[in-house]
């Protein structure tokens, strides 16, 4: 299954660069928690502040709200949220009790 993904970065060329480098290495403690969440691979694209997520999970395994109740329930992802959460603003279109929203897919060439 795979899930399509947006977030906006804060407009500061500084941030954006610390994200990026972040993001070069991920903590260990992050991929372990991603990987025992079902989720197969994960890659984040930018365009200027705009972030696009492509997530592939194992529907078997992956759950929303199992994989929010874990974060929360781990110390070095809550930390790890707080400090990407500093780089980071909702999208214009993003629900306030919502970080990445969802995107919507409006073509798919494989199914044409």
């Amino acid at each position: 299954m795979r899930y399509a993904l947006a977030l906006d970065l804060v407009d500061d060329p500084e941030k954006i660069a610390a994200y990026e480098k972040a993001h070069e290495a991920i903590w260990p403690e992050v991929h372990a928690h991603l990987r025992a969440a079902g989720v197969l691979d994960m890659e984040i694209y930018r365009l200027g502040t705009r972030l696009f997520m492509l997530m592939e999970v194992d529907p078997a395994v992956y759950s929303d709200d199992a994989l929010r109740e874990a974060s929360l329930a781990n110390p070095a992802i809550v930390k790890w949220e707080a400090l990407m959460g500093s780089y980071q603003v909702p999208t214009p279109w993003t629900p306030s009790d919502v970080k990445w929203a969802p995107m919507a897919r409006i073509f798919s060439l494989a199914q044409q």
